[in-house]
């Protein structure tokens, strides 16, 4: 068994790069073993690697239950049971709602919001018998507000929001806490490329965040610092969504 970390164990998904590399990055500074867990095996390895003993990759599709089944096995065997999870792991398909086809928009549903489902369910008995935990999970100011052309992901994002306070409400007398993360535009390979860094043109902080913004509300989610924070959000957004 490897060390366990000083402050508990994460598992992040979609872990390997962008928001969920800065997430597991932080983390693992903030003492916690992490366990990265995504479907790009040469880059999750790499990252993992970089971060030392107090950490460890697992193959994970996310729309998979018994690959989530195998995640928190792995995360048990190398380091204890689980105290926090990112649930980060989110695809986006760009399409307006006259030309989007069922199999895409369900494609996105499977990823963005049945994998928080299974994450969440899925790890429950780990922080149980951690005595309590942490989840949080990662939607987006599309969780918030709507954008045209991204019809399933916005659908996807505000159950995310939704799904968040159901389970706070179910989980708390476990002692386990469940908030959700929700970036603005976010500087990530993402949004690379597109025109989504035009959209922070005029907003209160007029230009893109990096994934140290989103890593920094993640760790004061996953740390005592937030032990009466449950049920809630934090938009990391700019002031994009107060305008």
């Amino acid at each position: 068994m490897s060390t366990r970390g000083d402050r508990g164990v994460a598992i992040v998904t979609g872990g390997a790069r962008g928001i969920g590399a800065s997430v597991a990055e932080r983390l693992h500074r903030e003492g916690l073993f992490v366990v990265i867990a995504d479907v790009l095996d040469a880059e999750g390895q790499t990252l993992a690697a970089s971060l030392g003993d107090a950490s460890s990759y697992t193959h994970l599709d996310v729309t998979d239950e018994h690959q989530w089944a195998a995640a928190v096995a792995h995360a048990e065997a190398v380091s204890g049971p689980v105290t926090v999870l990112v649930n980060n792991a989110g695809i986006v398909h760009n399409q307006r709602l006259e030309e989007l086809d069922e199999a895409s928009y369900r494609k996105v549903i499977d990823v963005n919001q049945v994998g928080v489902f299974l994450g969440m369910k899925t790890v429950v008995p780990s922080m149980r018998r951690a005595s309590g935990g942490s989840i949080i999970n990662i939607s987006s100011v599309g969780g918030i507000i709507a954008f045209p052309g991204v019809i399933s992901y916005v659908a996807s994002k505000w159950a995310v929001r939704g799904m968040t306070k159901a389970a706070a409400q179910e989980l708390g007398e476990y002692g386990i806490r469940v908030n959700s993360v929700h970036p603005g535009i976010i500087d990530t390979p993402m949004t690379s490329g597109t025109e989504s860094a035009a959209q922070t043109t005029h907003q209160p902080l007029a230009h893109p965040g990096e994934p140290d913004d989103i890593a920094a509300a993640v760790a004061f989610l996953a740390t005592a610092e937030s032990k009466y924070v449950t049920g809630t959000e934090i938009v990391v957004d700019g002031g994009f969504t107060s305008m």
